[in-house]
C-alpha cells in the first residue's frame, strides 16, 4: 500500500499569533542562571531569572546569546520548557551536543549567577494556547515545547484535552520523566523496564488516540524531534486520519 501523501510545514510556515507584541520580542534582555537540574546524563535544565519578560505561549522559543570577554558572540534558538505562568523567569532545557559550542559551554562552565542575553518569545505556529484539544508527540530534546505544553495544562487545571507520546532510548533518556502522569505514555526504542515493549513510535501507539477515544473536535496535534523522527510521526498520524493541516511540526538536525 502506498503511503499517504504528507507535505510537513515547518514551524516558520504560518506566523501565527505570539504572547507579546513583535518589537518587545525583538529586544535582548539580560537573564541571570539561577538553578541547573540534571535531567538525564546529557540533558539538564538552565533556570533563568528575567525580571522584564514579557510572557510566551507554550511551544514557543527564544534566541539566546553568550558573548565571551574578547567580543565574540555565539547564537541559538531554544526552545522555553517552562509554562507562561512562571512570571519572570524562564527555563531551558539542552542537550549536550558533542562540539557543541553553547551547549558545551552550559554543561561544563556555567553557574548560577551567570548572565547571558535572551529574547523573544519567537514563533507563533507551534504555540498552544490551551484553547484547544492537544495531541503531542515528541523524540528526546524535541519534548522540551511540549512539557511547557503539560505544564501550562497543570498550571491553569485546564478541562481541553491533552495527550503525550514521548519516545527515548530508554528510562535513563527519558527527560522530564519525574514529572510525567496518566497524560503521557512513553515509548523505549533501545531498553525498556521490565514488561515494556521495546520499539520505535508505531501505528499501535497512535491509532488509539485517534479512535473513538478522541475528542468531539479531534485533536491538534503538534509533533518535536529530529527530520527523521518529525516525517515518521506524522506520516503515522496522517495514516491514522490526523488531518494534514492539523498538524503542527517543529524539527530539528
Amino acid at each position: 500500500m502506498a503511503e499517504p501523501d504528507f507535505v510537513p510545514e515547518t514551524r516558520f510556515a504560518v506566523p501565527g499569533r505570539i504572547a507579546v507584541s513583535n518589537r518587545a520580542a525583538a529586544l535582548w534582555q539580560t537573564a541571570t542562571l539561577t538553578e541547573v537540574r540534571r535531567e538525564t546524563p546529557d540533558a539538564a535544565t538552565f533556570r533563568f531569572a528575567v525580571p522584564g519578560w514579557a510572557g510566551h505561549l507554550p511551544g514557543q522559543h527564544l534566541m539566546l546569546r553568550l558573548t565571551a570577554d574578547d567580543g565574540y558572540t555565539a547564537q541559538r534558538h531554544y526552545s522555553i520548557a517552562s509554562p507562561p505562568d512562571d512570571a519572570g523567569h524562564v527555563e531551558l532545557t539542552l542537550d549536550h551536543v558533542e562540539d557543541g559550542e553553547v551547549s558545551g559551554w552550559f554543561h561544563t562552565i556555567a553557574k548560577p549567577g551567570d548572565e547571558v542575553e535572551v529574547r523573544g518569545p519567537l514563533s507563533g505556529f507551534f504555540a498552544w494556547p490551551g484553547d484547544r484539544p492537544a495531541l503531542l508527540i515528541g523524540a528526546g530534546s524535541g519534548v522540551v515545547p511540549l512539557m511547557s505544553m503539560v505544564r501550562h495544562h497543570r498550571a491553569r487545571d485546564l478541562s481541553v484535552p491533552l495527550r503525550l507520546l514521548v519516545s527515548a532510548r530508554g528510562p535513563e533518556e527519558l527527560i522530564y520523566a519525574r514529572e510525567y502522569g496518566s497524560e503521557t505514555t512513553p515509548v523505549f526504542t533501545r531498553q525498556a523496564p521490565e514488561g515494556t515493549p521495546v520499539g520505535r513510535l508505531a501505528a499501535s501507539h497512535v491509532a488509539p488516540l485517534l479512535g473513538a477515544g478522541q475528542p468531539p473536535d479531534g485533536w491538534e496535534a503538534y509533533v518535536c524531534g529530529s527530520n527523521a523522527f518529525a516525517e515518521h510521526a506524522s506520516r503515522l498520524l496522517v495514516a491514522a486520519g490526523q488531518p494534514v493541516d492539523r498538524i503542527r511540526i517543529e524539527r530539528f538536525g
